[in-house]
């Protein structure tokens, strides 16, 4: 277990961290602790190199106190958020600022050689132009299905083919020699919407839901990720909806939300309507190119063909229905949509709010607010985030700052936190 002392270095680290410039009289202030005791541990900061002198800040009558500020430049994170069929990457500082970053389609169901290779391409040429010298501190990777966190693990991904028990943080943490942390992709939208949108900021209750080809929920509870026992708190794409019950999800149960509600799903009632006569618009679509897309789908919808407004109404409704049992549940302040489906329009986003108004507690949708996502990188940077809020968690911190970096020590992400 953590000392009191590691317990207190952790809280001023985390306050200099929160901030642009951060005073010793605040710091007291803030975390709580006497003078003595933060002067002592600002000084094994700044020992440690974590800490460093930023100018001085307002005088109150006396002295002006000195600035303080994390050494951002210490190290870089890399951050890497997987979907289904796209990914992004990125190079961060210490203080979450992304430095570089690059997106790219990718097939998940290739299997994790073929884009996990292809990862390592593209971050290894990010770090060959960040030059020598920046040492690589962590590493965070999300991906599209269940992972048991405390493993990094991927456990039967339904859209994953061959990913199962796929060694994700043993790859990554013997080729950049830092400690890795692999999570379920909606985890980490949620947790860089809640560190990069206002709204969210000021709250500590919010979902985060993701509609793409499959459907998630990333719960957070006191400003706190809540991943449940094993990890895969929020999987409710996986629920029984009675719509569904004749419908055989990817998962190989039938009656799923996804089934009936992702995007995979609507392109394929699309196709079903196009070749039935039911949409002149989503056939025309499909007759020039071959293949249709939940955009494709929106599009049609936007230019007024009825079926793809009902398609994607219907779909807002199923998902509705499903996250109005969890705002009564969980009572969150904030829910927030993301994910390509509901970037494709608003009816999929107007029929969510209707529904979810309609059939939650009264109570629990007083001050609810139903949002889209504010970040189109909000994976990226939860990745990148996730990293850094397990690198500096007291236990971690205990193990790495005798060396002033955790740098050669993979095995931090063995440690619970």
């Amino acid at each position: 277990m953590p000392s009191g002392r590691i317990d207190s270095l952790a809280a001023v680290l985390a306050a200099i961290r929160g901030s642009d410039g951060m005073t010793q009289p605040l710091l007291t202030q803030q975390v709580g602790l006497g003078r003595s005791v933060i002067a002592a541990r600002i000084a094994e900061l700044e020992s440690a190199g974590l800490v460093t002198r930023a100018g001085v800040g307002p005088s109150s009558g006396g002295r002006a106190p000195r600035l303080l500020r994390l050494r951002t430049e210490a190290g870089l994170v890399i951050g890497v958020a997987i979907g289904a069929t796209g990914m992004e990457l990125g190079l961060a500082d210490l203080s979450g600022r992304i430095l570089e970053s690059a997106a790219e389609p990718i097939d998940i169901a290739d299997g994790p050689e073929v884009v996990l290779t292809r990862v390592e391409e593209v971050v290894d040429g990010m770090l060959a132009r960040a030059g020598e010298g920046q040492p690589v501190w962590g590493v965070g990777i999300g991906v599209p299905g269940p992972v048991e966190f405390s493993t990094g693990l991927p456990v039967a991904p339904p859209i994953m083919p061959g990913w199962d028990g796929y060694r994700i943080r043993e790859r990554f943490s013997r080729r950049y020699n830092a400690p890795t942390w692999v999570d379920n992709d909606v985890n980490l939208l949620a947790l860089g919407e809640l560190r990069g949108n206002p709204a969210a900021d000021e709250t500590t209750d919010l979902l985060y839901v993701k509609i793409g080809t499959g459907i998630g929920a990333g719960l957070v509870s006191g400003g706190r990720l809540h991943r449940g026992a094993n990890g895969c708190a929020g999987d409710i794409g996986h629920v029984l909806v009675a719509e569904a019950e004749n419908v055989t999800c990817r998962c190989g149960n039938d009656g799923c939300l996804e089934a009936v509600a992702g995007g995979a799903a609507l392109v394929r009632e699309g196709r079903r309507l196009a070749k039935n006569g039911g949409s002149q618009a989503m056939l025309e679509t499909l007759s020039t190119t071959g293949t249709l897309t939940s955009a494709d789908i929106a599009r049609a919808a936007a230019n007024g063909d009825a079926a793809a407004r009902a398609l994607l109404a219907r779909a807002g409704r199923l998902v509705g229905t499903t996250l109005a049992t969890l705002v009564s549940f969980y009572n969150p302040a904030l829910v927030v949509l993301g994910g390509g489906v509901v970037s494709a329009g608003d009816y999929v986003l107007a029929a969510i709010r209707e529904t979810v108004y309609r059939r939650s507690l009264p109570l629990a949708t007083r001050t609810l607010r139903i949002e889209p996502s504010s970040s189109l990188h909000a994976g990226l940077a939860g990745a990148v985030h996730l990293t850094l809020d397990e690198l500096f968690a007291p236990p971690r911190l205990e193990q790495w700052l005798p060396y002033s970096t955790p740098v050669g020590h993979p095995d931090l992400a063995g440690t619970t936190a």
